[in-house]
């Protein structure tokens, strides 16, 4: 019986039994039953066969390959000082097959996409005030002001851009005096406009402040913009006058000057000249030599220049955005008044040359090798790039906002600017993150042409980030300035210390 004992294992389809691999992909294992048999396949106790070699109940096996985990380099920090967090792209790959579903990996052993990233320590910026001036007015509403600047270690100055705006202190603030009081001022009476004969008198009248007995300043005679503010009756501008009758019976008759045709600053007065008979009738025979004048110069008033928009308001009683006169520093330039409805209206300079002179740029492409310059620099579409620098964008100018205490360039204010595409750009900035060759592609312009003003000489560019290359060319009477700006990845704005400073031509 022993003879015809056989230990073999069964078949699905011959009724021995196996398994398949333990696993999809890797390395495993199959698994088979064996059983103590006759030869004619008829199952017996396993003790029948313990004489017999046991074989094997399960081997080695191997599936394809399994799916991993695999992760692109590190972006760059989210911040440029202090503590920020870095991302990458995370996903499942399979050998021959490229990216595929999450799901197919082991979710356990997961790459991490972010991770905490540290920088150069970030320096504090504050903001800084001195104590408030004089009220501007001796009687009546006024403004006082004070200067607020953005200081950073030890007090030293920075540019406003480097400070909150939100927490910026207000440098202005109304302030109230004493009622102002308003008296009649009159000028001596002019010779007779004839002599002989009925003529005119004339004088100058005004409408002043009156000297306020509680203030020790010294009073300067200031014309009212209203005349209505001084009491009635208004004193008379003109009287008649008979200085003789006259000898002859033809003479040179003269009506009152004609108001002042400008209301301030100089001008011309008017009266009429006509020869006349003793007895009013038209003549010719009166001698031209002795014909009196006409015309005549005339001035009621300086005219008043204000320094701020706020002046404007609150002087003209003005609530409409729009261009203004204002004096800046030694000169009179037209400033575009916004949010005149608000309490602080802001300045703006109207870039008279137009938005296509007065951009900035942070160039989008990137270069596959970044450790070259091709085409000498000149920048083309099919280069070997990828178009994906996150920070790109590229913004147009239309007026750009001035401090006209400091006469800066406050470039983060887009208020009247156009972003064509990607993120907003500051004015007077530029950047890429083409190259580390010295190949900057980002670029900017400045065109101050026919707003009075240029870029002052010691307004400089710094650069920010790595391999930096800074390009900015001047015109000689410094209204224009073009600059070409980049690295791997960077970008240059106005140094801190001056900001984009300005100075009247």
């Amino acid at each position: 019986m022993t003879n015809e004992l056989l230990l073999t294992y069964f078949d699905e389809k011959c009724g021995l039994l196996s398994s398949q691999c333990s696993v999809s992909c890797g390395r495993g294992t199959k698994q088979r039953e064996i059983a103590c048999v006759f030869q004619n396949q008829t199952q017996i106790e396993d003790a029948h066969c313990s004489h017999l070699p046991q074989p094997r109940t399960q081997k080695a096996c191997r599936a394809q390959g399994c799916p991993v985990w695999k992760a692109n380099r590190w972006r760059e920090c989210s911040v440029t000082c202090g503590s920020g967090v870095q991302e990458r792209d995370v996903y499942c790959r399979l050998k021959g097959s490229g990216q595929v579903r999450e799901d197919l990996c082991n979710p356990l052993l997961r790459l991490p996409s972010v991770q905490v990233c540290h920088t150069a320590e970030c320096t504090h910026y504050s903001w800084a005030v001195t104590e408030w001036e004089q009220c501007n007015a001796t009687c009546g509403e006024g403004v006082k002001s004070r200067l607020v600047r953005c200081v950073g270690p030890g007090l030293t100055p920075a540019h406003d851009d480097y400070c909150e705006p939100s927490a910026r202190p207000s440098s202005l603030q109304r302030c109230r005096e004493e009622p102002c009081h308003y008296m009649w001022i009159t000028g001596e009476w002019s010779q007779c406009s004839a002599s002989c004969g009925a003529g005119y008198q004339q004088r100058i009248i005004s409408c002043s402040l009156m000297p306020s007995s509680s203030h020790s300043r010294r009073f300067y005679t200031q014309p009212s913009t209203d005349s209505k503010n001084c009491p009635e009756p208004h004193p008379p501008a003109t009287q008649s006058c008979l200085l003789r009758y006259c000898p002859h019976t033809h003479y040179w008759k003269v009506g009152p000057w004609t108001k002042c045709s400008q209301t301030c600053g100089s001008g011309m007065m008017e009266r009429r000249v006509e020869c006349v008979t003793s007895k009013g009738q038209p003549s010719k025979l009166c001698r031209p030599s002795e014909r009196p004048e006409s015309q005549a110069a005339c001035q009621e008033r300086q005219c008043q220049v204000f320094t701020s928009c706020q002046e404007v308001q609150l002087n003209q009683g003005v609530r409409m955005d729009g261009e203004y006169y204002l004096k800046v520093k030694f000169r009179t330039l037209q400033i575009y008044c916004a949010e005149m409805q608000t309490e602080f209206p802001k300045e703006y300079v109207t870039l008279r040359s137009g938005q296509t002179d007065n951009y900035s740029e942070v160039y989008g492409h990137r270069l596959i090798n970044p450790f070259e310059c091709p085409y000498n620099g000149s920048r083309r579409q099919d280069c070997d790039c990828r178009n994906d620098y996150s920070a790109a964008g590229y913004t147009l100018f239309h007026k750009v906002r001035l401090d006209l205490n400091s006469l800066r360039i406050i470039i983060t204010d887009l208020q009247f600017s156009q972003t064509i595409h990607g993120r907003p750009v500051p004015f007077a900035t530029a950047g890429d993150c083409y190259s580390a060759a010295k190949c900057p592609q980002g670029q900017f312009s400045i065109n101050l042409i026919g707003t009075g003003l240029k870029v002052a000489p010691n307004t400089k560019w710094t650069s920010q980030g790595n391999y930096v290359s800074v390009k900015v060319h001047r015109s000689e009477d410094g209204t224009r300035i073009y600059g070409r700006c980049g690295g791997f990845c960077g970008k240059c704005i106005p140094h801190a210390h001056n900001g984009l400073l300005l100075q009247v031509r």
